[in-house]
């Protein structure tokens, strides 16, 4: 079973604390590991779960005049709603309050106390309330906590250590040794530089009841209770235990996932822990970077810390999803800014994903009646045609199925997902080579038309560990009645998965575009001011209204419309403005064929003739583009005839 298995893990949360952008990070990274290793056919474990203990609990409790464990009950549903909203598929949620968590933390400290792993001693040190713990007199900046830059308390008092310093060697060597145990690299460097210039010192593992109740009671002392971090990182191990419906083996951890300022806690404390206790280590801890807002450091007090449950109502879950993992390195710092989010939303998700669907369907339901045709054997095919089949095909060297496994096996997110959108835009390309709409022969049209359908099945399906709603959807619209969430990549991705005579279902837009003019620019007043004298404020681009009564425009309806050859980015237009005439235009990316056949347009008459890529132009079709490129043709409000002038 252990080879076919895969266990990860996410921290578990500080119930005390509102969930914000970093938690729901790491718990979609996650979910994404989770949901492609069940699609590879693996028994999957994903555990999260909240931290609960410690003395920011019980003083928060107090205050609002509550025990603990009620305060702990109303926060732990902040975090299980919002994995709800994440679309997070977690098998289960650890609360370190559980009476089987508790029991098994005591059981563990009783067998290391038996084994010498443990020992009393006096101890006197700097201690932060606020984070719970102590520090030496090197440690601290400026008199104050180097972790939160608050005031310390010294503090003299017998506590039980935990003799981590004994397994530093150990630990250097399982490092060095083990080049994945740790990443990303920077991160394996950090830890080494640390455990190479440091010495190890010993871990103090309680706090005396009489300062700190509310925590695990030490088995071997019943006035003291269990430290924190000790208490939390055995969930890891106690979690499969007893909250799996399986009695399989679950551990060790294929991954723990954690922000990079606890990595010292998973790498050190937990690492040692494991060797005390004679377990193996989990094979990989990969500790990733912070996300700032705007390229500020997100804070409470500044009130810039991102809201997870806003952003998906405002923007969507999987453009959320997306972004967050498109955008950044995973191990990197990010910075997150709404307008990139939008941005990415229009560009990559509204005019690749979204418009290869609906072109797609569109042209499946106006040429085969909406049902996808049977492609024909032996038929010539182009050599985009053949390249896409390719990337699809799993007895090629180059097909997306080796470089995707082996970018998600290596957490490296945003490659994945940029592998995909490159053959999003090939297959694009292939439409506007293709010509579907002209194509006259009935079986190189069929090739075409089930080429785009089976290509965006499997899309869908490398799509699914990062946007499993998308994947949905695009499942749904392709007319396949199998659960996606079902389904195993090594028994669906294959070529010629889709059935001919599958009808297509086309539903609304899988992302509909943004106004990001109208969302994030200020509009400009106009400075209404008239002069002493009643003279309007001058401006260097004005001219008179002769300069303006010397453009003729007219209303024109395009009779018919092809690329030019060898340009992504011109149509030649057959337009009727009252005589027929040619245009070409750069609207390619925004327009297809098919889609400007029969619409009437606005059209500059009488401007001299001009050669783009060798193609006469004789006219000019007037349409808007914003700040962000998006381009818009203009069209009249009415239905009013070809040739009539625009006054």
């Amino acid at each position: 079973m252990k080879k076919n298995k895969f266990y990860v893990t996410t921290p578990i949360y500080y119930v005390n604390d509102v969930p914000h952008i970093g938690h729901a990070y790491t718990t979609i990274a996650a979910d994404i590991l989770a949901r492609y290793n069940r699609l590879k056919g693996k028994d999957v474990f994903f555990l999260t779960g909240t931290d609960e203990h410690g003395q920011k609990v019980d003083k928060a409790a107090q205050e609002k005049g509550k025990s603990p464990k009620e305060h702990a009950d109303i926060l732990v549903e902040n975090f299980k709603a919002l994995w709800v909203k994440l679309n997070i598929t977690n098998d289960a949620f650890i609360r370190t309050t559980d009476s089987e968590h508790k029991e098994r933390v005591q059981a563990v400290l009783q067998e290391l106390w038996d084994k010498g792993e443990i020992e009393k001693r006096s101890y006197s040190g700097w201690y932060c309330t606020p984070d719970e713990r102590f520090w030496t007199e090197k440690d601290l900046v400026d008199g104050n906590c180097p972790e939160c830059n608050r005031p310390v308390e010294q503090i003299h008092e017998e506590n039980y250590f935990f003799l981590m310093s004994k397994y530093q060697d150990k630990l250097i060597k399982h490092i060095e040794n083990n080049p994945s145990f740790i990443l990303p690299e920077t991160r394996r460097n950090e830890v080494l530089g640390f455990l190479n210039n440091n010495e190890l010192g010993d871990l103090c593992i309680s706090r005396p009841k009489s300062r700190l109740s509310w925590g695990i009671t030490l088995p071997f002392d019943e006035v003291f209770v269990t430290y924190v971090w000790f208490d939390a990182l055995l969930n890891y191990y106690t979690g499969p235990i007893y909250l799996s419906d399986t009695d399989k083996p679950w551990w060790p951890a294929e991954h723990h996932l954690v922000g990079k300022d606890i990595l010292t806690t998973h790498a050190v404390y937990w690492s040692t822990m494991l060797m005390a206790r004679g377990w193996e280590l989990p094979k990989n801890i990969f500790a990733h970077g912070w996300w700032t807002v705007d390229g500020q450091k997100m804070s409470k007090s500044i009130g810039n810390v991102v809201d997870p449950n806003k952003i998906v109502d405002e923007y969507g879950l999987d453009a959320f999803r997306y972004f967050l993992f498109r955008e950044v390195t995973f191990g990197l710092d990010g910075n997150f800014s709404e307008e990139a989010l939008a941005k990415r939303t229009n560009s990559d998700l509204a005019n690749d994903i979204g418009n290869l669907l609906s072109r797609t369907l569109t042209m499946i339901d106006k040429y085969r009646g909406g049902s996808v045709p049977a492609p024909v054997n032996g038929k010539d095919r182009n050599d985009l045609e053949i390249k896409i089949k390719q990337w699809f095909d799993k007895n090629y060297t180059g097909n997306i199925s080796r470089s995707y496994d082996s970018f998600l096996e290596g957490l490296h997110f945003n490659n994945a997902l940029s592998e995909l959108w490159k053959i999003m835009a090939e297959i694009n390309e292939y439409i506007a080579a293709s010509v579907p709409w002209k194509e006259e022969d009935d079986e190189t049209l069929s090739n075409i038309l089930y080429t785009l359908a089976e290509s965006l099945r499997i899309i869908a399906i490398y799509l699914y560990p990062f946007m499993p709603d998308t994947a949905g959807n695009i499942w749904k619209q392709l007319g396949l009645d199998t659960d996606i969430n079902s389904i195993k990549i090594d028994e669906t991705s294959n070529w010629g998965g889709l059935k001919p005579g599958t009808r297509v279902q086309k539903g609304e837009a899988l992302f509909p575009r943004i106004d990001l003019k109208k969302k994030f620019k200020k509009e400009k007043t106009m400075d209404n001011t008239v002069g002493v004298h009643g003279d309007a404020p001058e401006k260097d681009n004005l001219i008179s209204i002769n300069d303006f009564a010397k453009v003729e425009l007219k209303i024109g309806i395009v009779l018919e419309a092809e690329p030019v050859e060898k340009s992504n980015k011109l149509l030649k237009l057959q337009v009727d403005t009252g005589e027929k005439r040619q245009i070409v235009a750069g609207i390619a990316k925004a327009y297809t064929p098919e889609e400007l056949t029969g619409k009437k347009v606005v059209v500059v008459t009488n401007l001299k003739p001009a050669k783009l890529m060798g193609v006469e132009s004789n006219g000019m079709l007037l349409a808007a583009t914003d700040s962000e490129g998006v381009l818009s043709i203009l069209i009249p409000e009415k239905d009013i005839n070809p040739g009539a002038s625009i006054r």
